[in-house]
């Protein structure tokens, strides 16, 4: 292999020691303050609720900042995907001011609880939880692994194949969840996050030195935040689709509120979402498309690998080796951290349920964990041939996202819905939005358009179904009626 200085890999494996050392330092100080050694599932996957905000606000930040975003969105080379970002500061606002005061209420592990007290049955939490699973295994796993061993291939300039290095990440990523859970995933991301962003903020003004301080040259639609219609965020998109994938990525989504359910009290939960909320509007947006604009006027149009690229040519040997280590750590620690969601759901909302409720929670996380991550590795091939990670990512999504979504506003909203209505709604959805994505596209519409038409069409599916199958009279009772409820 080819390696652009021997010095980068000294210092990334440095690098990588002392975060997973002192992230192991600082879980025994965390374990020890608690003063128990529970290995029940809220101490599994909800660090025994003792995350203080900063842990919050680090995971969270973490979770929705690595090689999917860093590599993906500069991959677009265009300021436009910065709205992703703009939009998820307003998607965390609605998790800590509307969800989050009723996931605490209801005491909830996982956010599917919440489907099975509202609609009365476990049904419907066995399905979302068996779509947020699949979501989770075969989208978000693979799709992380993938961006990340791109990563070190392009900085590092080796020729090892992506399917080894991917191997690796998850293998370190393992390494956090399967030995200290949530608590040792929060600790290392919001140690590697903290570094993370403070080296993207030198990327920037390094890669800015490097062209002078000018976009002279690059084409004036990769500098605006007006998306034209066939742009990949089109400007009316924002006021449709957009609102309503923030509110379930933010809100709904268990690899997310995972971490702000993981805290010992409501309001110290909310300090740490905030604190995420400023950091995505402030810090984050400049970090994910400047790089590719830089990338643009340096390389031309050289896709996924704008960022690795820059990385590797605006940074010394030494700190771009320092930068892949912490890079690849948060990589791996959001690897495990969807992973340790993907395991909740299975033990608590499937085994525990309907297998073996007084199941021994770590060895069963190991065997889950074990089996998942040989799909998601099996998986990396996979995402190898898109042109955009970023943009495959987000219409993927899209099939399973809005007709979860349908499921919490039908059940959190209305009263007196049964759950097999609801579970229909799901399914229609599903079937409906793989329809407008390789059968027929309604009036051209764009994907995220068609969201909103998904969502839309599902919560009235759902709503005639348990009218006219069932005999149930749908209540709307509001955001009110869920919170007095």
């Amino acid at each position: 292999m080819t390696v652009t200085s021997p010095l980068q890999l000294v210092i990334f494996a440095l690098v990588a020691t002392l975060i997973a050392a002192a992230t192991a330092w600082q879980c025994r100080r965390m374990r020890a303050a608690s003063g128990r050694d529970d290995h029940g599932a809220r101490d599994t996957f909800l660090a025994g609720g003792s995350l203080t905000w900063i842990y919050v606000a680090g995971a969270i930040t973490i979770t929705n900042l690595g090689t999917e975003q860093l590599v993906g969105m500069n991959g677009n080379q265009m300021v436009l995907l910065a709205w992703w970002e703009l939009a998820g500061f307003a998607g965390l606002l609605m998790l800590a001011f509307l969800f989050l005061p009723i996931y605490y209420r209801a005491r909830c592990t996982t956010t599917t609880e919440l489907l099975e007290r509202r609609y009365g049955g476990t049904s419907i939490r066995t399905l979302i939880s068996g779509l947020f699973m699949t979501g989770y295994v075969f989208l978000s796993m693979p799709s992380a692994l993938y961006t990340g061993a791109l990563f070190l291939r392009t900085v590092f300039n080796i020729d090892i194949p992506l399917l080894a290095l991917a191997a690796g990440i998850a293998a370190l990523g393992a390494l956090y969840g399967l030995l200290g859970g949530l608590r040792a995933v929060a600790v290392s991301e919001t140690f590697s996050g903290l570094s993370l962003l403070v080296i993207c903020i030198a990327i920037v003004g390094l890669g800015l030195a490097a062209i002078g301080w000018s976009f002279d040259g690059v084409p004036p639609e990769r500098l605006t935040l007006i998306g034209t219609p066939d742009s990949p965020i089109p400007w009316p998109t924002l006021f449709t689709g957009m609102i309503f994938i923030q509110i379930f990525y933010w809100s709904t989504n268990q690899a997310i509120t995972q971490k702000a359910m993981a805290s010992p009290s409501l309001r110290e939960a909310q300090k740490g979402v905030v604190a995420a909320a400023l950091i995505r509007l402030a810090i984050v947006p400049p970090i994910v498309v400047i790089p590719g604009i830089i990338a643009y006027k340096l390389y031309g149009v050289v896709h996924d690998a704008a960022f690795g690229r820059l990385v590797g040519d605006v940074l010394p040997p030494w700190l771009s080796g320092a930068f892949a280590a912490i890079l690849v750590t948060s990589v791996a620690a959001h690897f495990v951290a969807v992973l340790n969601s993907a395991a909740a759901l299975y033990i608590c909302d499937l085994h525990q349920k309907y297998i073996n409720p007084d199941v021994s929670v770590p060895r069963m996380n190991l065997i889950v964990s074990v089996i998942f991550i040989g799909i998601a590795i099996a998986m990396v091939p996979v995402y190898s041939n898109a042109v955009s990670i970023i943009n495959l990512l987000q219409q993927l999504n899209g099939l399973l996202s809005m007709p979860i979504l349908s499921a919490f506003v039908v059940g959190l909203v209305f009263r007196d819905v049964d759950a097999r209505a609801a579970i229909a709604g799901v399914l229609f959805g599903i079937a409906l939005y793989a329809s407008f994505t390789a059968v027929w596209v309604p009036f051209g519409l764009h994907y995220i358009h068609l969201m909103l038409v998904t969502l839309v069409m599902t919560i009235g599916f759902a709503l005639v179904v348990n009218r006219l199958v069932f005999g149930r009279h749908a209540r709307f009772a509001g955001w009110r009626g869920v919170v007095n409820a």
